[in-house]
This record gives C-alpha cells, structure tokens and sequence, in this order.
C-alpha cells in the first residue's frame, strides 16, 4: 500500500506540527506527507517539508472538513491508497501507521480509529522520545489490545474522532468525505461517523494504533467557540434529528450563554459575547 499521511495546520500550531512531520520524516520515510494550511497566509517557503496544500478560512472560521476533502484528494492524486489522518496537535505512535496499514488490509471497507494519549503540560516531544512509555489511552473510547480489531457497537459511533483515523481511498470515496458546510469548531467529525453508518462502512478501533496529542492551552467549556457550536450542532441536528456536543451546550447553559428553545438551541437575548 502507498501510504499517505494528512495533517490540517495553521500558524497557532506551527510547533505542534513540525515535531510531529520530524518524528514521521524519520520513522516513517516511504509515506506521503500532505499538510494543509487552514490561515489566509501561507508559511515562509521551505518551513513546511511536505506537500503543502492551502484552504484559506471562511469568514466564519477554519475550514476543517474542506481542508480533509483537499488533504485526501492531494494524498490520492500524489498515488496513495491508504490515508491515515492527524491533527496538527498528534505525534504519531512509532506503531500507528504499521497498525492502521494492517487493519486496512485485513479490513479494507472499514473506517480505523486507534486510541490517543493526551500528554500532560510541560512534555515536549522530540525525536528521541519514549513515546511508549507515556501511553495512557484516553479512557471515553476503547484500546484494544495492541494489534486487535474491535468493530465499534453502532451506538459507539458517536465516539469517532477525527484527530486520528485511516481508511482506504476507495474507503474514503465511498463514504463521500467530510461535509464541507461545517465551518469553524465542532460538529464535522460526529457527522463524517454518522455519514460513515450510512454509507454501511464499519467504525474499527485498532489496538496500538497510538497517537500522542500534545499538550496545549484550552478553556472548559470552550465560550470562544459558541457561535461556532450552535451553528454546526444546528446543521447536524437537521440531517440527523439530534444535537452533538450536549455535554459543551450544557455547560453554555449553565453559565447563561445558551438556552434551548423547543429542539432548537439558541444564543440567550443580550448574553455577553464569549471573551
């Protein structure tokens, strides 16, 4: 299989994605690398080394299922059968692209998840870090045993997350890409899953398919993002009859930013805007 690897990457971060393209130059040399830039500007020429591809933002946000639909058709016109997808933040286990690469031949038709690792403030990854030893799977989703596959219950769907996947190309086409009316934070992954159990594509957790996500600031629950989520949860309720992301719209609630209104969630009247 010609194997290519997909990161979405912006100026915020930059670092993040430069040690996760060092420690995959060197441990994984025969793979594709495509990284696409989500900011109006482009990066100083010769500061990303890989097959750069640009999706300006939209006046709403980052265009992240746009920037995966052109990531995978870069990755598919350079040659690759196998996509395998990080987010900027997510070094790659020294076993995740051996492990997604297996379970897409063992299971060519399925869509592949593998476990993630959040790395506490203050671990800096470079190239001689013993990513093995900090293995602490995120524990909101199964981890296999190293090289099992598990295919997910039809209620786990939900459960997909786009920081780290694979799938075939013939995969990928089949289940259309990710729709690209999704517009800054939110929404897009749950709806790619559920497009996935449309298209009758299974979601597999593959065991040992470790991604490292590297530490980075973050608010709880996430305020700048409001307009955000309510936009996108809006989309995907239309299409699929339920909203995603009700652990962040409760906790907009509870602090008085957001109230449902019937099925509908809304901004509440004179709210003050997130900080």
């Amino acid at each position: 299989m010609r194997v290519a690897t997909i990161t979405l990457a912006s100026a915020a971060r930059a670092t993040h994605v430069e040690r996760q393209q060092d420690r995959l130059r060197l441990r994984e040399p025969d793979a594709a690398r495509v990284v696409v830039w989500l900011d109006d500007e482009l990066p100083a020429a010769g500061a990303i080394d890989a097959e750069l591809v640009h999706v300006p933002p939209a006046d709403a946000g980052l265009r992240l299922a746009a920037g995966r639909n052109a990531g995978a058709d870069a990755a598919i016109a350079l040659g690759a059968d196998a996509l395998v997808f990080l987010d900027a933040d997510c070094i790659a286990g020294d076993d995740l692209v051996r492990r997604y690469v297996a379970g897409m031949r063992a299971m060519p038709g399925a869509l592949l998840a593998g476990p993630v690792t959040y790395l506490a403030e203050g671990v800096v990854v470079d190239d001689t870090t013993d990513l093995a030893a900090l293995t602490a799977p995120h524990a909101a989703r199964p981890a296999p045993e190293a090289d099992a596959l598990v295919v997910a219950d039809e209620a786990d769907r939900v459960l997909f997350w786009s920081l780290s996947f694979a799938l075939t190309a013939a995969t990928w086409q089949r289940i259309g890409g990710f729709d690209d009316g999704y517009v800054g934070y939110g929404g897009e992954d749950t709806d790619y899953a559920m497009r996935s159990q449309q298209a009758a594509v299974p979601l597999v957790w593959v065991g040992g398919a470790d991604a490292y996500h590297q530490h980075h600031p973050t608010s709880s629950p996430p305020l700048q993002h409001v307009d955000d989520i309510l936009r996108n949860g809006r989309r995907y309720a239309q299409r699929w009859g339920s909203w995603p992301m009700l652990g962040w719209l409760e906790a907009f609630e509870a602090a008085g930013v957001v109230e449902r209104r019937g099925a509908d969630w809304r901004r509440v009247p004179g709210a003050r805007p997130p900080a």
